[in-house]
């Protein structure tokens, strides 16, 4: 007896068996039971990369939109087709950057597929009114589009810089890393290219991000995009931060906007492009760090589908306990299968939105697999103790356990929308 390797949950048997009455007496069975209690198992879904990240949504009626969405209502929207982005074939989730532009405030903003029953999850914050992104993986809905509520009204900008869809071969594997630090422009102890000196405001940049193979254990050919955090540290006010493929024009699209100056992160899938390097253009003058925890390449050993699950709270710590915020380690690790979301044992990596409500200033959040040491990388920033948020792909560790780290008092929210898996 087995357990099905796809779903975790369907226990097949095989024996044999002798007939009396027949001339040739031995017979095979195979049989089944399934708990009754099992999650429904999504389709296994490989990624996609767009040559150029394409602007799907702006609802800014400067820009060709309809106008903000109205405070404690939702809108749907399409995304193949839309805006910039050309028709995105069998698109089953979008790899996506949401800004928005608040009017004084907006508590909370929620992205989820079109169709479904808004889920009690969070993708981004603005407590501050200030223009913030962050990435997100998004299952399409009905039509195709996404569902997207916000608690006050806001204008909302999607950008698109991938898709994914049902494996075929053409589709993209995802190959999960460590946690481990590219490239940082403040230090020279990086490899030639992914060290100083500082991005100059109005001056692309580009990163060859294969000079880090040695110490990140990226392939050194064969990459067609990678995962990535990055992290600005403005010398002012930074407009905004765009990042796309090297030799491909730079687009209009951005992937963080940063005008009080604070240090900041956001996720992104980046296409590798001229000799596996990717380009950075900011408006005004900062510093970057850039991590990676994994890349997309063809199908092969170790290669990684995406396995969409209904958008889910995996912990909250102000319920869990006493409640309490915690600083340094947390402890226990953070148990992504037990959780009430039903994510598979068999998961080897996770997308979740990560959000901190920090006592007061907040240096850094690290996210890492448990039971590997803690990684020298940072998953998000909040000096200014507001409610941050930002994606964070995480490699699964021991048990599937997930590690969290955080250098001042804050709780911490991990909601899930994916995992990848074989």
């Amino acid at each position: 007896m087995q357990i099905d390797p796809v779903d975790n949950c369907t226990f097949w048997y095989t024996t044999e068996y002798y007939l009396v009455t027949q001339v040739f007496d031995w017979s095979t069975q195979i049989a089944s039971a399934k708990f009754s209690g099992c999650p429904p198992l999504s389709t296994a879904e490989q990624f996609v990369p767009l040559s150029q990240p394409c602007r799907a949504v702006d609802t800014r009626p400067g820009s060709g939109g309809d106008g903000p969405i109205q405070g404690g209502t939702h809108q749907e929207f399409p995304i193949s087709g839309e805006g910039g982005c050309a028709t995105l074939p069998n698109a089953a989730a979008y790899s996506m950057n949401v800004t928005v532009v608040p009017g004084p405030t907006l508590g909370y903003l929620t992205i989820w597929p079109a169709g479904q029953v808004q889920p009690t999850v969070s993708t981004l914050n603005s407590q501050d009114g200030r223009i913030k992104a962050n990435a997100a993986i998004v299952p399409a809905g009905t039509s195709g589009q996404i569902s997207v509520y916000a608690t006050d009204t806001t204008n909302v900008i999607v950008d698109v810089n991938g898709y994914f869809a049902p494996v075929s071969g053409s589709t993209l594997a995802f190959y999960p890393l460590p946690p481990c630090r590219v490239a940082d422009t403040r230090y020279s102890t990086y490899p030639e290219g992914l060290g100083p000196p500082s991005l100059t405001g109005g001056q692309q940049r580009a990163f060859p991000i294969l000079n880090a193979t040695a110490t990140c254990n990226i392939p050194p050919s064969g990459v067609a995009a990678y995962s990535l955090n990055l992290t600005v540290v403005p010398h002012g006010s930074l407009g905004f931060l765009t990042v796309w493929p090297t030799g491909q024009a730079r687009p209009t699209v951005s992937t963080l906007n940063d005008l009080l100056g604070k240090v900041i992160a956001n996720a992104a899938i980046v296409v590798a492009g001229t000799s596996g390097n990717v380009s950075v253009y900011p408006t005004n003058d900062t510093d970057l760090i850039i991590d990676i925890n994994g890349y997309f390449a063809a199908a092969g050993m170790g290669g990684l589908s995406l396995y969409s699950v209904t958008p889910c709270r995996v912990i909250d710590t102000r319920h869990v306990g006493s409640g309490q915020p915690f600083v340094g380690v947390l402890n226990p690790p953070v148990d992504v299968v037990n959780s009430q979301c039903g994510v598979s044992s068999l998961a080897q990596a996770y997308a979740f939105n990560a959000t901190v409500v920090p006592v007061a200033g907040l240096g850094y959040l690290t996210l890492w697999p448990d039971g590997t040491d803690q990684p020298l990388v940072s998953t998000l920033n909040a000096q200014d103790g507001l409610i941050t948020n930002n994606m964070a792909i995480v490699p699964a560790g021991t048990q599937g356990e997930i590690g969290a780290y955080a250098s001042q008092l804050t709780q911490l929210i991990l909601d899930i929308s994916s995992f990848f898996a074989p």
